[in-house]
């Protein structure tokens, strides 16, 4: 089970994270988690939102280059050491992660990341195979 990521590219400036956030807010769009790298010239401003294919219209509408990709969102146990036992297990697995961030929700004692690897329907089956659980797209909307 996936949930779709946008990621959104902006000019590395001064106010261009700051625009894209103001066109959100214009939107009444929440974001639920957020995750930017940049390099010398140009951003990549990767969001989860609730309704993914019409926040990337809306975004397209505004100028932005947009790409909606595919990732895993899997809840751990918000304790050391939870995580690096799961990248251990994917790395068992000859599973490679790309990149990845996380973010905590409403629940108590959880935690929540967004994980993109190099074939994520077999990183999938690695999780679920190990009892880990993954999120829907329509579960991100209650936590």
């Amino acid at each position: 089970m996936t949930v779709k990521q946008i990621s959104i590219f902006i000019e590395n400036r001064p106010e261009s994270l700051a625009e894209l956030t103001e066109v959100l807010a214009k939107n009444q769009i929440n974001m639920r988690a957020l995750c930017l790298a940049d390099t010398s010239d140009f951003g990549v401003a990767r969001i989860i939102v609730d309704s993914p294919d019409n926040v990337a219209e809306i975004l397209r509408g505004e100028s932005y280059i947009v790409n909606v990709t595919s990732v895993i969102a899997f809840e751990i146990p918000d304790e050391a050491g939870s995580l690096s036992r799961i990248l251990k297990l994917l790395g068992d697995n000859g599973r490679n992660v790309e990149y990845m961030y996380g973010f905590t929700g409403r629940k108590t004692n959880t935690a929540f990341m967004i994980l993109r690897t190099t074939d994520v329907p077999k990183t999938e089956t690695v999780l679920e195979r190990h009892g880990i659980r993954t999120v829907s797209q329509d579960e991100l909307r209650d936590i």
